[in-house]
């Protein structure tokens, strides 16, 4: 099955490399830009993007989904990468950025998104920590 991923940290990076170790193929990835990190702030990629370099994947990197926003230069090469991909799957684990409606709708089978909680219990952007602190872990 045509697969592609949406993630950008390590939890992320460990879901594209299941998916990939169990034979899906991956035909793009969408991780968040490289951002400044370390004493130099210089740019670094994210752990997502790594991999999928790794393995040989197309990485789409957009400012912005959304065609209205402040980058929609960036949605519109993303949109047309992804038709062009043709994913029948949309896998999502902590990407960082709202999905669309467009790209809601774009994979045929749908999106699955990958949550490192119990839902609707632990949601947000910190959910491991909030289950730590609860003693849910």
């Amino acid at each position: 099955m045509n697969l592609a991923f949406a993630g950008t940290p390590e939890f992320a990076a460990a879901a594209l490399a299941a998916l990939h170790a169990a034979g899906h193929s991956i035909v793009c990835v969408l991780t968040q830009p490289d951002r400044p990190a370390g004493r130099g702030l210089q740019l670094q990629p994210s752990a997502v993007k790594q991999l999928a370099l790794a393995h040989g994947v197309p990485v789409l990197q957009p400012r912005s989904l959304r065609l209205d926003g402040k980058f929609p230069d960036d949605a519109r090469a993303a949109q047309a990468a992804l038709q062009a991909a043709a994913p029948e799957v949309m896998v999502v684990a902590a990407y960082g950025l709202i999905l669309p409606q467009w790209v809601l709708a774009l994979p045929r089978h749908g999106c699955i998104n990958i949550h490192a909680s119990l839902l609707p219990r632990w949601r947000g952007a910190a959910p491991i920590q909030r289950a730590i602190e609860a003693g849910d872990a």
